[in-house]
Parts: structure tokens; C-alpha cells; sequence
């Protein structure tokens, strides 16, 4: 006599295709809010705002925020760049020395050679593109991390800065632009104001709204975009399904020394002076901002939009505590603490992200 065992039941494992897929399914405003990686920058720039607002009168004025708006734009239109190099996974330690370097070239060859400052610009601007393309062709060519390679980058930099200015002009500084031809043309498309209300806004606020433009439109409506993001989670992964990484990271290198150039543009243009050893320190202002705007030091995950706003959040700040009259060292101080908050925030939104996407 055989004996039989009850039968055993299983759940039924859903089949592919029997439901509806969910990467069509509707999602709520939450949801899709919490797929933006600059939520936590938005918030954090409301933050700072209404404090500023509430601390100081100043602050609101037309003056006042002319003055933290324009800030924000020259820290805001490299920090973009810088943005869309860590999403693709890498850095560039030379980004701030090389506003200074370009600016340099542009003022020596048209001050001390008596070129046409259009011309100026435009060798200054190949010699950013040049150095930028270095940076990119040695990060993929010998393997090192764009950190190490970044910052020989700056050093050389530097030392030519003061080198080369020191031997030229024999002092560290190049002033007398506004006698050179081509000055006024270059200096009202660089260098202008805006007036509104009675209020003249730099026109580096246009600059800087075309930069975040261009840039969003770059990462989220172009092939271009995607292969930022995946070179940025996987060069490996990304290499095997077809994405020129060496190409793309090489460019990223060239868009950021490229608006560097734009930032040592408008600076050089409005002040008509430059000194060799400006830029240092500005680096590291850049990757904050774009760390607070929700990019992560991992590559893969950030937002053009949000780089802009933590240099707006920068601007904000910096402006603000001089407004309330503070002593200007707590602002370092803020550049911590946002920069640890950001980095756990960013954290926490990208995990909300992930389980949203599932």
C-alpha cells in the first residue's frame, strides 16, 4: 500500500507581460519630485533665503540682491561644468587657477602685444580647450585618478601664472585693458549691465542662465546626457554597450576649462585687471556647489540645475553675513555644515529614488 503525500501548493509566479509594466505606470507630484536629485538644494536655498531675509533688510533690497545674484553667477557657471565632469565621474582641481590663466593670456597679449582682445580671447579660449583635452587624455591614457592628474594640472598653472606674469610685466599683476583695441565690444558682451527697475544687474546672470540651459538640455534631451551618466555608474559597463568613454570624459574636461575661460571673460573684462595668483581656492567651491546641487562624488547621479542653485545658495550666504555685518570666517564654517548635509541628503533622496523607480 503506497502512500501518498498531500499535494504541495505554490504561489503562482506572475509572468512577464501578464500585468501592466511598471515603468508606465503614473506617478504622483511626490514621486516624480523625488526623482530630481535638486530637491534637497531647493530646499536648502529657501532656507538660507528666508533666513537672510529675516536677519537682514539688505539683503532684499534691489542692491543687495544685484550683488548675491552676480556672486552666484561667476562661482555658478563653472560649477555647472563641474557638475556635469562628476556625473560623468571625475574632477578637476585646475578649474579655478585656470580662470586666472585664461584671463592672464588674454590680458598679456593684449596689453603687452597690443592685439585685438577679440583675438586674445580666442587663443586664450584654445589654450583652455588645450589643457582641458590634456587632463582628459592622461586621466584615460595612464589610469590615474583625475584627482591626482587634476592637481599637477594646478600646480603647473600656478607656477606659470606667477612664472610667466612675474618675467613679462615684472610683477605679479597685468592691468591696462581698457586702452586696448577691441576692449568696449568684448567688454558689452562680457562685461555689461542690465538695468531693471533702476537696478544694473552684470550681464554674468545671462551667462549663467545659458549655461544651466544648455547644460540641462545637454544631460536630459541628448545621447550626449546619457553617455555622461553611464560613463559616470560604469565606464566598464558602459564601454561594452558602446559608449565612447574616452571620448566623453575627454570633452567634460574641455567644457569645464571652457567655462573657465568664460569666468575669466568676465573677469578680467569688468576689472580690467588681473592678478597671477587668483582662482586659487575656487576648486574646491565648485565641486561644493555641485555636491550640494545633489551631484555624488560616485559619478553617475546629479542635476546641471542643481549645481546652479548651490551657487546660488553660495552667493546667498557669502553676501548675506556680510549684510548682517558678521564676522566673514563663519562662512566657512556654513560651507561645512552645508557641505556634510548635502552629502546626507543627497544620500537619502537617491535611496527614495531608487525605490520609487522600483
Amino acid at each position: 500500500m503506497t502512500a501518498t503525500s498531500p499535494a504541495r501548493t505554490t504561489p503562482a509566479t506572475p509572468q512577464r507581460g501578464s500585468g501592466p509594466d511598471e515603468r508606465l505606470a503614473r506617478r504622483g507630484p511626490l514621486g516624480r519630485l523625488l526623482l530630481r536629485p535638486e530637491l534637497g538644494a531647493l530646499l536648502g536655498a529657501l532656507l538660507v533665503f528666508t533666513f537672510f531675509s529675516a536677519v537682514t533688510g539688505q539683503f532684499l533690497s534691489p542692491l543687495g540682491a544685484a550683488t548675491w545674484l552676480d556672486d552666484s553667477a561667476t562661482l555658478g557657471i563653472v560649477a555647472v561644468a563641474v557638475a556635469l565632469l562628476m556625473i560623468g565621474g571625475e574632477f578637476d582641481l585646475s578649474a579655478g587657477v585656470m580662470t586666472a590663466s585664461t584671463a592672464l593670456v588674454t590680458a598679456l597679449l593684449s596689453v603687452e602685444l597690443g592685439w585685438n582682445v577679440w583675438l586674445a580671447l580666442l587663443v586664450a579660449l584654445a589654450f583652455a580647450l588645450g589643457v582641458g583635452a590634456l587632463n582628459g587624455w592622461l586621466v584615460m591614457r595612464t589610469g590615474l585618478p583625475s584627482f591626482i592628474v587634476t592637481l599637477g594640472s594646478f600646480l603647473a598653472l600656478q607656477g606659470l601664472n606667477l612664472g610667466v606674469t612675474r618675467a613679462v610685466t615684472g610683477s605679479v599683476q597685468v592691468s591696462g585693458m581698457r586702452s586696448t583695441p577691441g576692449f568696449e565690444s568684448a567688454g558689452y558682451v562680457f562685461a555689461s549691465t542690465i538695468d531693471i527697475g533702476g537696478t544694473s544687474f552684470q550681464i554674468s546672470l545671462v551667462w549663467w542662465v545659458v549655461a544651466t540651459v544648455l547644460a540641462s538640455l545637454v544631460l536630459m534631451r541628448t545621447r550626449g546626457g546619457n553617455w555622461i551618466f553611464a560613463v559616470g555608474g560604469s565606464a566598464l559597463s558602459a564601454r561594452q554597450v558602446g559608449v565612447p568613454v574616452e571620448r566623453t570624459k575627454i570633452v567634460l574636461f574641455m567644457t569645464t576649462a571652457a567655462a573657465a575661460w568664460l569666468v575669466g571673460t568676465i573677469n578680467i573684462l569688468r576689472f580690467t585687471t588681473v592678478q597671477a595668483n587668483q582662482g586659487v581656492g575656487l576648486e574646491f567651491q565648485y565641486i561644493i556647489a555641485a555636491v550640494i546641487g545633489g551631484c555624488l562624488m560616485t559619478g553617475g547621479y546629479g542635476s546641471a540645475v542643481g549645481a546652479a542653485i548651490g551657487a546660488l545658495i553660495f552667493g546667498m550666504a557669502r553676501q548675506g553675513i556680510v549684510f548682517a555685518q558678521w564676522n566673514s570666517d563663519w562662512f566657512m564654517a556654513f560651507l561645512g555644515v552645508m557641505l556634510l548635509s548635502a552629502v546626507l541628503v543627497n544620500n537619502t533622496f537617491r535611496r527614495r529614488a531608487e525605490r520609487v523607480r522600483r
